[in-house]
């Protein structure tokens, strides 16, 4: 039976001999057609020490060599893994459709409204209210005091 490789990029190198190699997938959601991306740690054996946290590798299935350790780093993983994003590339799809799509009611709107000059206030307006007369209640009548807190007796 031919041994699984796998790609992807290491985590962890503190432990001595060992990498921890994060492995993403893609699956497609069955009920809503969507793809999700899934991920899991592996512990990978290797024996030079070679590997940094960042490096892209390409582990493979091997006897266990420890309790958690059932893969070896094979190699550095090839660089077109590294330039692959799909994140990038959705963007750049994205941003070319927009460039194509025909324009829409609001957008015209909006850029209409953007070149407008901006309409000046009459010098006769209104001025706001302040506290003050807001706490009056009617024209002319004087604010109400707070009441005093109650005196307590003496015995």
């Amino acid at each position: 039976m031919p041994r699984r490789v796998m790609e992807g990029r290491v985590v962890s190198d503190k432990t001595h001999k060992t990498v921890t190699v994060l492995v993403e997938r893609r699956i497609m959601d069955p009920l809503y057609k969507k793809f999700i991306r899934r991920s899991k740690k592996y512990a990978a054996h290797d024996e030079a020490n070679a590997f940094r946290t960042g490096d892209f590798v390409a582990i493979e299935e091997c006897p266990p060599i420890s309790k958690s350790k059932r893969w070896k780093v094979v190699s550095s993983a090839p660089t077109a893994v590294r330039d692959d994003k799909p994140v990038v590339k959705a963007l750049a799809i994205r941003a070319e459709t927009q460039l194509n799509k025909p324009e829409t009611k609001k957008s015209i709107k909006a850029k209409a409204a953007a070149v407008k000059p901006a309409v000046e206030k009459p010098s006769g307006a209104k001025p706001q209210k302040t506290n003050e007369s807001a706490e009056t209640s009617k024209a002319g009548e004087a604010p109400k005091k707070a009441k005093a807190a109650p005196k307590k007796k003496d015995s």
